[in-house]
């Protein structure tokens, strides 16, 4: 799972990646399109249920869960026409399964503005006036195939032309494809077709440092435009989280505690973006190794026993699990199964975020 990090040039887009996954290369040049190629990089989901199982299971390592980023080029109007090599840079977001967009929310003479202003809503609705018109574009142009197709009475097209259908009738009417509601069987339809409005989003408030809450008007004006679609809002100091993250950790937590951060803001939008992606996580804990692993929220047991080896979700038998409570409550897993807390789970079972899990699998 991917999420691709999108806005306009010059708002803090690459220097926010580079912090994200600590890959410290040299600051962008202050002009747009200085990102052409996207960067990759994986991050780390900070996540403070790990330490606490440590605390009964001292491991030989921790290894938290991870997520892909993707570094877009800057978006700029006219892109759905070719603007900015526009449509090379569409091509990247139509890949990536969820969109982090970073909205500028500071003044900074120094910093230009593609706009001449900084106006962080007029930028949001920029970019996504250039995303719907290049689903319009692509939906109009896929639907006639799709109708010829649906001709035979082949269901499945049957299916995708009407799906196709909806679509241009709620993009036609200015409206993103994320305020869609869509049964599973539509959704799986939508999502083949690489369209970029039907994607989750989480807006990134790039903030100064005396706004570090975010609660200035800019980051208001962003959160009253995201409750309408029921997106989610994090205000990240780019600049600063930057600086923190070339810091060793005691340097950095002198540092957090200096500007009254409890922790860096990029562990709290890893873990939105996380959440975005609609991903959660369940736990295995030996004296090997504590570990975060990484199901999509619905997952089975054996599907979740597959993300440790494909052949587990094959030979899945069953699923032996308890809870972070239990662990804390009985402080040891012989309690816990002596105690009658340890549950066994077959096929049929929906993973829930937090589970601790042994599986036992015919290999």
């Amino acid at each position: 799972m991917e999420a691709g990090i999108v806005g306009l040039p010059n708002v803090g887009k690459s220097t926010l990646f580079n912090a994200l996954t600590s890959s410290k290369q040299a600051q962008s040049a202050n002009y747009p399109f200085c990102t052409i190629e996207p960067n990759e990089g994986v991050v780390s989901v900070p996540d403070e249920r790990l330490q606490r199982i440590t605390r009964f299971i001292p491991p030989q390592k921790v290894v938290p869960a991870a997520i892909k980023l993707v570094d877009i080029a800057g978006i700029v109007k006219g892109a759905s026409e070719g603007q900015g090599l526009g449509n090379k840079f569409l091509s990247h977001i139509r890949e990536v399964d969820a969109i982090l967009q970073v909205v500028r929310c500071f003044e900074d003479p120094d910093v230009i503005h593609v706009a001449g202003k900084v106006n962080p809503v007029s930028d949001i609705e920029t970019i996504e006036l250039e995303l719907m018109l290049a689903d319009l574009q692509g939906m109009e142009n896929a639907l006639p195939k799709a109708e010829r197709s649906a001709k035979s009475g082949d269901k499945e097209a049957l299916h995708r032309a009407s799906v196709m259908r909806r679509c241009l009738e709620h993009l036609n009417a200015g409206q993103p494809l994320r305020k869609l509601t869509w049964d599973p069987v539509d959704a799986k339809a939508v999502k083949s077709f690489g369209l970029m409005t039907a994607k989750p989003i989480l807006y990134v408030a790039n903030v100064d440092e005396t706004d570090l809450e975010g609660k200035g008007p800019l980051v208001q004006e962003v959160r009253e435009f995201a409750a309408k679609t029921g997106a989610e809002v994090v205000p990240v100091c780019a600049k600063l989280e930057a600086e923190i993250a070339e810091l060793d950790e005691a340097d950095r937590n002198d540092m957090l505690s200096s500007v009254g951060l409890a922790e860096p803001a990029l562990a709290v939008l890893a873990r939105a973006a996380y959440r975005v992606l609609g991903l959660q996580s369940f736990f295995t804990a030996g004296e090997k190794e504590v570990r975060a692993w990484t199901v999509p929220a619905g997952a089975t047991a054996p599907q979740a026993a597959g993300v440790i080896h494909t052949d587990f979700e094959k030979g899945f038998i069953r699923a032996e699990i308890y809870t972070l409570p239990d662990l804390e409550q009985f402080k040891s897993e012989k309690e816990i199964r002596s105690a009658g807390r340890l549950r066994v789970e077959g096929k049929a079972y929906v993973m829930q975020d937090g589970d601790i899990c042994h599986f036992l699998v015919n290999t």
